[in-house]
């Protein structure tokens, strides 16, 4: 007998989570209620970034401060 959980019951009450296709393509970010879109922590920007080909710019606009990549 298998016990499945959905993908929210899995999250505590502020986590993040990163959605991921059958194909490993990036679906979309769970951000976490009562947080915002411009808080995201530096390690999923990252992780974004690097493993998805994700512009940084989605992340940080263009009147926001940015890290640097590597």
């Amino acid at each position: 007998m298998s016990n499945k959980i959905t993908f929210e019951e899995s999250l505590a009450q502020d986590d993040w989570g990163l959605i991921i296709d059958k194909n490993g393509r990036l679906k979309g970010l769970f951000i976490p209620e009562g947080s915002r879109e411009d808080s995201v922590p530096e390690s999923i920007i990252q992780v974004c970034c690097k493993q998805f080909g994700i512009d940084p710019e989605e992340f940080y606009g263009s009147g926001n401060a940015q890290s640097t990549f590597h």
